[in-house]
């Protein structure tokens, strides 16, 4: 009996232990509230709408209010903002953490740095000289 139950306390230890590690290693990214069922590939591929943009840490939002995104599960990107748009395609780069855009125009020329990618939710970064753009994207 004794070396059942210390045999049972091993097993416990090892599938909580593997738990651990496993959900740990399945938060690629810092803002993500948990693990998700779905691919990455399929997270992206949404048409976001921006619920708060920065530029170095200062509130623009009110002047991006009609700029969206669409991301498509086989690599196509657009977006519009106004009687602005353009299009090209996407692909992951440095292991899911980042986003390259390869455009028709310069704003679709960019990486964008992956902070949060959920169903419902994408933030990212992206570089443009020394500004730092911060978008908090929600789904359309």
């Amino acid at each position: 009996m004794y070396s059942i139950k210390k045999t049972n306390i091993l097993l416990l230890l090892i599938i909580s232990s593997i738990a651990l590690i496993s959900t740990q290693s399945c938060k690629k990214y810092p803002e993500n509230n948990g693990i998700s069922l779905r691919s990455k590939s399929e997270r992206v591929a949404n048409t976001w709408q921006v619920e708060n943009y920065k530029i170095n840490g200062t509130d623009f939002t009110s002047l991006v209010s009609n700029y969206n995104e669409t991301f498509t599960k086989n690599g196509a990107y657009s977006y519009s903002w106004g009687n602005k748009d353009g299009s090209g395609a996407w692909t992951f780069q440095n292991d899911y953490k980042e986003i390259k855009l390869n455009g028709n125009d310069d704003q679709a020329n960019r990486t964008i740095y992956i902070l949060k990618l959920e169903e419902k939710a994408f933030w990212y970064y992206y570089m443009d000289g020394n500004d730092r753009h911060d978008l908090h994207l929600i789904s359309k």
